[in-house]
């Protein structure tokens, strides 16, 4: 019998992933299912980046590339930093992976020891923790008190960094709660940095061209200049570009941080696709019109979501400044029964009832790391988020207490 590493017992599968296979093995079954689990557009990639593609593999573009990937998307996510954010890259600062998980994996694989820690604010997306425990490290939580919109504050920052942090990863605009760090925020958790010089900080910025109302997107590195020499920032063309299947992200840090990453891949994955890398270019340096459009279908979906949901049956939905999840929390239907007699003590639970009970897939808050609540994706369509909206109001007016 095969004997599988000891490592493994430190993580598990991921939470958002399981259920989003789970809804999809229903709906393959012709169940009808509302799905609102996909972390992912509907919208097709965008034509011109998929022309591009198609042109690359005509040309031959079908060939091994240079390891963190080709010179020619490199110079494009350089000018893309600079244009968008205000950051200087040059090539050798600037890491290519098959998409932003792999590129947070190789930073932290790279800079971990036993027992580092990383500060993790919650909620969190979840893959973080599990990534750092593969690696030895501990993650370590800080989690928002009511009425901080979901984002630390610099004092609990400061209390939470030891001798042993390594890190600070920070998501903004946030998954799986649409929380968006305003440059002042981050400047005022830059400060608490600068009296901690061993601790770098990695941002996720995935979400960065999803964000609504009045916020504005700024990285951390953008707002805290004098930091940049300690900042990894990560990003993607998954989210923005409808390219999630496309499997394309990318990173810049310090040059000799980037070469060590680019000597784990090369013993790991090796390049990116070829034909993706030349469809991040036109990505990267094509038109921009349909984001606008985009978020403004998001943003509808988003306030269905809010104005169903918010104060109804004791539910309490944020409304979401960016990304594209609303974070319901559920704590007053916690101790409910259902029509079956099965008691509500957990978001899973909850989750469980509203798929099997009344077919709406969802992803429980404990796979975030504040409980009780549950993750709802307005990716999907109008008709479904809505679809969806009535069928969770059902679910609730059937419970029951004691």
């Amino acid at each position: 019998m095969i004997q599988l590493a000891h490592r493994l017992d430190l993580i598990k599968p991921s939470s958002s992933l399981a259920a989003m296979t789970r809804a999809k093995a229903l709906i393959a079954a012709g169940v009808d299912v509302c799905n609102l689990t996909a972390g992912e557009p509907e919208f097709a990639t965008p034509l011109h980046i998929v022309e591009a593609a198609y042109a690359a593999l005509l040309g031959g573009e079908t060939k091994y590339t240079s390891v963190d990937g080709t010179m020619a998307l490199k110079r494009a996510i350089c000018e893309k930093f600079r244009r968008e954010n205000g950051l200087e890259f040059d090539p050798e600062q600037i890491s290519v992976g098959a998409g932003a998980k792999q590129v947070l994996y190789n930073v932290l694989t790279c800079t971990i020891n036993d027992g580092d820690e990383v500060v993790i604010p919650a909620p969190y997306w979840v893959s973080y923790p599990d990534i750092v425990r593969l690696n030895g490290g501990k993650p370590v939580f800080i989690k928002p008190q009511a009425g901080q919109n979901f984002k630390i504050t610099p004092a609990q920052l400061a209390a939470a960094i030891t001798p042993r942090t390594k890190w600070l990863l920070i998501n903004s605009p946030n998954n799986p709660s649409g929380a968006v760090y305003s440059a002042r925020e981050l400047r005022a958790i830059g400060e608490v940095l600068e009296d901690a010089p061993h601790v770098g900080v990695i941002t996720d910025d995935v979400y960065e061209y999803l964000v609504y109302d009045d916020a504005r997107f700024t990285t951390f590195a953008q707002a805290n200049p004098r930091l940049a020499h300690r900042t990894v920032t990560v990003n993607s063309v998954s989210k923005a570009f409808a390219m999630t299947g496309w499997r394309l992200g990318y990173a810049g840090a310090p040059a000799p941080l980037i070469k060590e990453m680019a000597k784990l891949q090369s013993q790991t994955s090796g390049n990116p696709a070829a034909v993706t890398q030349a469809a991040a270019v036109a990505a990267l340096q094509g038109p921009r019109a349909f984001v606008a459009d985009w978020n403004r279908q998001y943003q509808e979906r988003r306030d269905a979501i809010v104005s169903r949901l918010d104060g109804k049956h004791g539910l309490r939905c944020p409304s979401p400044q960016g990304a594209f999840f609303a974070y319901v929390s559920c704590d007053a239907v916690m101790g409910m029964t259902t029509p079956g007699g099965r008691r509500i003590d957990t978001d899973d639970d909850f989750v469980m009832f509203l798929l099997n009970d009344h077919l709406v897939a969802s992803v429980q808050g404990s796979a975030y790391g504040i409980s009780p609540a549950f993750r709802l994706s307005f990716a999907a369509s109008l008709n479904v988020i809505e679809k969806a909206c009535d069928r969770i109001l059902l679910a609730c007016s059937t419970l029951s207490r004691g």
